[in-house]
C-alpha cells in the first residue's frame, strides 16, 4: 500500500537511520548519547506510526445520477445506519416511478414522490441484499429493477425509455442507500450508494468465506 509521510516523520527518519553517535540535548539540556540500537528502534517506531496513518482502503461507490434532475434533492445517508436494506416500497403511474420509500434494518425512510399510483410492496429474506439495480429512463425514472443476491429480481413502472445499469465498483460491497431528486409528481433522479457491511467487530458480514 502507498501512502505520504508527513514531512515531520520524514525528517524524523532522516535522523534515525545515521547510526554513528548522535549527542542531542533532552528536555532539561543535559547532553545524551543515542546508541546505534536505540536508534534502529525508534526508527521502527517511526515507520510503524507511519504506516498506521496511512489512508485506509475505501470499499463504498457511487453510480448516478440517472434522469434529468430537478425538484427537491433526497438523501437517506443517516437512516441506512438503522441497518441493511429489508423491504421497499414503490409507487408507479402508467408512464413513471412516482414514489419511493426504503425500510433499513426496522427503520422506514421517509417517502420521497407522489402519493398516487399503484403501490407495491417488498421484503427482503434474512441474509438477502440488493447488489443491482437497472432500469430505464424517458426524462424521468420510467422503470427500477432491484436484483438480489439470492437472484430474485423485482420489477417496478414501466419499459420505456433508455437503460442504464448500476453494480458496485468494490467485490462484497451491497446497495446501502439510496438518493435522488422528485418534482413531487414523479421521481425526476436517482442514484445508487454501495459499501461492504461490517459488523461490530469490524468483521465483513457479506464477504464470502476468506474474503475479509
Amino acid at each position: 500500500m502507498r501512502y505520504q509521510k508527513d514531512s515531520k516523520l520524514f525528517e524524523l527518519e532522516k535522523k534515525l537511520v545515521n547510526f554513528q553517535e548522535d549527542k542531542a540535548k533532552g528536555p532539561d539540556g543535559i547532553l545524551f548519547t543515542m546508541t546505534p540500537s536505540v536508534t534502529i528502534t525508534l526508527f521502527f517506531i517511526a515507520v510503524t506510526f507511519g504506516a498506521g496513518n496511512a489512508a485506509q482502503p475505501r470499499f463504498s461507490s457511487y453510480s448516478g445520477e440517472y434522469g434529468v434532475g430537478g425538484g427537491t434533492a433526497f438523501t437517506h445517508s443517516g437512516v441506512h445506519m438503522s441497518g441493511t436494506i429489508t423491504a421497499l416500497r414503490i409507487r408507479e403511474s402508467t408512464s413513471y416511478v412516482v414514489g419511493i420509500q426504503v425500510r433499513y434494518g426496522n427503520v422506514w425512510s421517509n417517502y420521497e414522490g407522489n402519493q398516487g399510483g399503484t403501490l407495491h410492496e417488498i421484503n427482503l429474506y434474512p441474509g438477502e441484499y440488493i447488489n443491482q439495480v437497472s432500469g430505464k429512463q424517458n426524462s424521468y425514472i420510467a422503470q427500477l429493477i432491484f436484483v438480489t443476491n439470492l437472484g430474485r429480481m423485482f420489477h417496478f413502472g414501466q419499459p420505456s425509455g433508455t437503460c442504464f445499469n448500476s453494480f458496485p465498483i468494490y467485490r462484497n460491497t451491497i446497495l446501502r442507500y439510496i438518493s435522488g431528486r422528485h418534482n413531487g409528481g414523479v421521481i425526476t433522479a436517482i442514484a445508487f450508494h454501495y459499501d461492504m457491511l461490517r459488523d461490530s467487530n469490524g468483521n465483513c458480514i457479506t464477504c464470502k468465506e476468506g474474503d475479509n
